[in-house]
C-alpha cells in the first residue's frame, strides 16, 4: 500500500509539474498575492476529484464519447487564446500599471471562476487525471485507492509550493519590467497551448 501511494505521489507530481496554463495562473496569483489560498484549494480539490474519478474508471467511459473530447478541445483552445490576448494587452499597459498595489486586485469570485476555467476547460487535465492516472492505478491493484491518494497529495504539495513559494521571487518582480516580461511569457504560453490544442 505504501509503495502504491509513493508511486501515485511521484506519478502525480510528474504530470502536474509540467508547464501549463493552470500552473502559470497559479504562479501569477502567487506573485500578486491575490487569493492564493483559494486558488491553491480550487486546483488541489479539482485535481483530487478528477483523480478519484480516473481511479474509479470514469476515464474509460470518456474515451467512448469522441464528440465530447472534440468539443472540450476547441473550447479549451478558444479560452486559452482569449486569455493570452488579455495578457498581451496587459503587457502593453506597461510595468508600473501591472505591479500590484493593496486593494487593486480582482475579486475572489472572479479569481475562483478563472481558476475553475483553467482547470475544467483544459483537455490536458482530463488526459492526465482521468486517463493516465486512471490507467496507471490499475497496475497497483488492489491498492488503487492508495495510489490515488498519493497522486492527490502530490497535487496539494505542488500547488501549495507554487502559489505560496512565488513570494520568494518578490525581489525580482519589484521591477516594473519584470511584470511586462511575465505577462508576455504567459501570453505566449497560452497561445502556444491554444495552437497545440487546435492543430496538434
Amino acid at each position: 500500500m505504501t509503495a502504491a501511494a509513493l508511486s501515485g505521489f511521484l506519478t502525480g507530481l510528474g504530470l502536474i509539474a509540467a508547464i501549463g496554463a493552470q500552473n502559470a495562473f497559479v504562479l501569477r496569483q502567487g506573485l500578486r498575492r491575490e487569493h492564493v489560498l483559494a486558488v491553491v484549494a480550487v486546483c488541489a480539490l479539482s485535481d483530487a476529484a478528477l483523480i478519484a474519478a480516473g481511479v474509479a474508471g470514469v476515464g474509460a467511459a470518456v474515451t467512448r464519447l469522441p464528440w465530447l473530447a472534440e468539443a472540450m478541445r476547441w473550447a479549451g483552445a478558444a479560452f486559452l487564446f482569449a486569455y493570452g490576448a488579455m495578457r498581451f494587452r496587459a503587457a502593453l499597459r506597461g510595468g508600473l500599471a501591472l505591479m500590484p498595489a493593496p486593494g487593486d486586485g480582482q475579486g475572489l469570485g472572479r479569481t475562483i471562476a478563472m481558476c475553475l476555467l483553467f482547470t475544467w476547460a483544459n483537455p490536458h487535465v482530463y488526459l492526465d487525471t482521468l486517463l493516465l492516472i486512471g490507467a496507471v492505478s490499475v497496475q497497483h491493484a488492489p491498492h488503487q485507492t492508495a495510489f490515488g491518494i498519493g497522486a492527490g497529495v502530490a497535487s496539494v504539495v505542488f500547488f501549495s509550493a507554487l502559489g505560496f513559494g512565488a513570494r520568494l521571487l518578490a525581489p525580482v518582480f519589484a521591477r516594473p519590467r519584470a511584470w511586462v516580461v511575465l505577462e508576455l511569457l504567459v501570453g505566449l504560453l497560452m497561445w502556444a497551448l491554444a495552437a497545440g490544442l487546435a492543430f496538434g
